[in-house]
């Protein structure tokens, strides 16, 4: 029997409380609610409100502005690492299954949406490679790693929801193509750190194009790319600086040329990395760099953003830039720097700097770190992070308790109401500090509001549509996504 620690009473006894002892009560009601609070006395539990039939007085209304329009959404969700498979494959199938449904299904669970696989290994695979590590592209192959693990769980997931959107992003290319740096142009037989070696930024695209395709066979389409992830980090397990100079020549006169041969769908999202750029003056504005040297607009759709440094309010700046650009956020992680078991603490930051606070600065979808890790924070290797948490933890020793953090629930509370091709909308009205949300119309007719009070005091919020209005005493420290019809 799969033992959920959430959603259930195999919590700690103390964090139960009177009201996780009630049975639930199927949630019937003009307005679906989910709710989670930060000491798990809700814990993604779903309720329903009605709308009034009264006038709408109160001074602490939401008043959504459909006609004012922002992004598009694409997804949330998390990394399906080598390590995540690894994980889900320890559980029994039929486990693996109700935990898979309660996170992908849109019609039984979260409704996951779009999550992000290495093209190679990552610093969370359960070895260092690439898919051609032997010299010539004829030796180009899917590995062990991909055939026993990563392709048949994402073919798990895709039974369960085929419209999750995948994207792709490499640590390393193979070693035979890097060099010490674009001076010297010495080999460098090293998984950590290196360059690209001009020579082979051809091989480079054609080996993107081969791995699409092998998905592709597999009958899993990949919707995105990055053309490296976290460009200016020399120093993870597997990794390559690439500076926006060499990123422009790759992608520009390599892989959009490439992409476009073979006809291909997939998205180019450029940069990959941290608001801060690392701290290196000379690549700051890294992705509108490449932007003001003119590159194809149709196949490179814009940048893609982590949060290991600088702050949330560079994805304002670079939209105000090139505001015909998109926006994804692609990687957060949380660990043992973070208090990243704690939920009283990284529900309420996590919601307010990594869902909301990204998604209100123009994040067409939000991508967390791996989606399960084991008891040891693994599987994991020696120059990779050794302290991460996942969105779930699965207890090694059975590899059946689970235990949702914070990005879990985060993503899930997102992903349950904001279906893909949402439209985020305007608000007005109601302000105070210790809140934040978000209004989205979904494309089936619904709107959708996701919620975070901050404070230490429960609030009756009402929100208004225009046509229908509803009130709910949202709880202190807590999250709360609605859902409902026109």
């Amino acid at each position: 029997m799969l033992a959920l620690c959430s959603f259930s009473s195999c919590q700690d006894s103390k964090d139960k409380t009177d009201e996780q002892e009630k049975p639930e009560v199927p949630a019937t009601g003009d307005v679906t609610v989910y709710v989670t609070t930060n000491n798990r006395s809700q814990d993604f539990r779903k309720q329903a409100a009605d709308f009034s039939k009264k006038s709408n007085m109160s001074p602490t209304t939401i008043k959504l502005q459909p006609a004012t329009r922002y992004q598009t959404m694409d997804g949330f969700g998390a990394a399906i690492t080598g390590s995540t498979c690894f994980n889900l494959m320890k559980m029994t199938k039929e486990n693996r299954a109700k935990f898979l449904k309660e996170t992908f299904s849109p019609t039984e669970g979260m409704g996951q949406s779009y999550i992000r696989i290495s093209i190679g290994c990552s610093d969370f695979s359960l070895s260092e490679y690439t898919l051609c590590d032997t010299p010539g592209l004829e030796n180009f192959a899917l590995t062990s790693e991909e055939t026993e693990y990563v392709i048949p769980i994402l073919k798990e997931i895709l039974a369960i929801n085929p419209e999750v959107k995948i994207m792709g992003s490499p640590w390393t290319p193979p070693r035979w193509m890097k060099v010490n740096n674009l001076t010297d142009l010495q080999p460098f037989n090293s998984w950590t750190s290196g360059q690209l070696n001009p020579v082979h930024y051809g091989d480079y695209a054609d080996y993107f194009v081969k791995w699409i395709h092998a998905f592709e066979e597999q009958g899993i389409n990949i919707y995105s790319v990055t053309p490296q992830n976290e460009p200016l980090n020399r120093g993870n397990s597997a990794s390559l600086f690439m500076g926006w100079r060499e990123q422009l020549e790759f992608v520009k006169n390599h892989l959009v040329p490439k992409f476009k041969a073979a006809a291909f769908k997939t998205k180019i999202y450029l940069f990959d990395h941290n608001f801060n750029y690392d701290n290196m003056p000379d690549q700051n504005d890294y992705p509108v760099k490449i932007y003001d040297a003119g590159i194809d607009a149709d196949v490179v759709a814009g940048a893609a953003y982590h949060n290991y440094g600088g702050d949330k309010s560079e994805l304002l700046d670079i939209h105000q830039k090139y505001p015909d650009r998109e926006l994804v956020f692609t990687e957060t992680s949380i660990g043992t720097w973070n208090d990243g078991r704690n939920l009283e603490v990284r529900l309420i930051e996590d919601m307010r700097e990594v869902a909301l606070g990204t998604i209100n600065n123009w994040a067409k979808g939000v991508i967390v770190w791996n989606l399960m890790l084991d008891s040891d924070r693994g599987p994991n290797r020696e120059g990779g992070c050794q302290t991460c948490y996942g969105a779930v933890d699965i207890d090694r020793s059975n590899y059946s308790t689970i235990t949702r953090n914070s990005h879990y629930y985060i993503i899930g509370h997102l992903s349950s109401v904001v279906k893909p091709g949402a439209v985020r909308i305007g608000t007005s009205g109601f302000s105070d500090a210790g809140f934040s949300f978000s209004a989205f119309e979904n494309t089936d007719g619904t709107y959708a509001v996701v919620l975070l009070n901050g404070n230490a005091a429960s609030k009756t919020i009402t929100i208004d549509d225009g046509t229908h209005h509803f009130a709910y005493d949202v709880p202190a420290k807590s999250v709360i996504s609605y859902r409902w019809k026109k």
